[in-house]
């Protein structure tokens, strides 16, 4: 029963450890930053097939019930047993979760990658409603974030995150204080010593991550600012950025995102293509006439093109005689930030 999963869990956790200055190993099984992830799922899937349990946890990443879940878990299962060879990857791993539940909901299936740290395939479209990435040259990494917050956006073109340290990228970046502060926290809090809990609190928050309590469960993550790539939205000062920040918090309030990260601006903020539920923000952003194409850092056609179209409709900002650029408006204000 369950041989392939079997042969995996074996082969993540059981072979010695080799390390190289790119892979992390973590624990004493010989598991990597890069595949604890595949052994995790396939620990679960092996799991699935004696108890019939899915995993503690899935559902603060997922939006569908327990049954639905355990559902996913028998194709899963199913899939992997008749795998030959086996996922041995992360890449590997993931496009057989997409092949397989490409039926179910996209925040689903995004829920439970993010769930094992599992990255989104390029190859496959099956995951997103909207135009998946054509080039990826340049991207550093992929986060997958805890559902946002919409009081945390600071304006048209940034979106503060948080993503769950369990995640496989995460785990391995946690600094030793911040595990064993939010361990003491949680015994403060158990013997009502809420003033130690707060001050360890506040030394947790200090080092950019946060507890969070999420449908009951409090989680350790750890805070993004993001800034969208290849756009640039008016300042809030200015006329529509009040607009452009109310459309960025109806996108993304309360909804987890995929992030794809390709650089880290002069103020910390990392520069990236923010997905919500498949779709591109910026496009959305742009098609409503709600930010510009931000040429000087993007010479991406078709964010020329959605600009173009909201610009001919005279939509949003085009709708003024002559909107002053964002750039240029922090040119004539230098107290403002970029």
């Amino acid at each position: 029963m369950g041989n392939a999963l079997r042969l995996l869990y074996g082969q993540c956790c059981s072979s010695s450890p080799q390390t190289t200055t790119d892979d992390v190993v973590l624990g004493h099984h010989g598991v990597s930053s890069s595949t604890v992830g595949v052994s995790a799922l396939a620990q679960h899937l092996y799991h699935f097939e004696i108890t019939s349990q899915v995993p503690d946890g899935l559902s603060v990443h997922v939006v569908s019930s327990k049954k639905a879940q355990s559902n996913w878990y028998k194709k899963l299962s199913k899939a992997w047993r008749e795998s030959k060879p086996p996922p041995s990857t992360p890449e590997e791993a993931s496009r057989l979760v997409v092949q397989t539940l490409q039926r179910h909901q996209v925040p689903d299936v995004q829920g439970l990658l993010s769930f094992y740290g599992l990255p989104v395939p390029y190859s496959l479209d099956d995951l997103t409603a909207d135009e998946a990435p054509t080039v990826v040259d340049g991207l550093k990494f992929e986060l997958h974030t805890l559902p946002v917050d919409g009081k945390t956006v600071p304006d048209g073109d940034g979106v503060n995150v948080y993503v769950n340290t369990t995640d496989a990228r995460e785990s391995s970046l946690v600094p030793h204080d911040v595990h064993w502060a939010a361990v003491e926290r949680s015994q403060a809090r158990a013997q009502r010593n809420y003033n130690m809990a707060d001050a360890l609190h506040k030394q947790i928050t200090d080092a950019g991550y946060r507890v969070l309590n999420i449908n009951d469960e409090e989680i350790l993550a750890r805070k993004y600012r993001i800034r969208l790539r290849g756009i640039d939205a008016p300042e809030n000062q200015q006329p529509y950025g009040k607009e452009a920040k109310d459309e960025l918090v109806k996108i993304v309030d309360g909804k987890c995102l995929q992030i794809q990260v390709f650089d880290e601006d002069r103020y910390g903020r990392f520069v990236g293509d923010v997905y919500c539920n498949g779709h591109l923000v910026q496009k959305r952003m742009l098609k409503k006439g709600l930010a510009w194409h931000y040429t000087a850092y993007d010479k991406r056609p078709q964010f020329a093109k959605w600009e173009k179209e909201a610009r001919a409709k005279g939509i949003g900002l085009w709708a003024l005689e002559n909107p002053e650029m964002p750039w240029e408006w922090r040119r004539n204000h230098r107290g403002n930030r970029y």
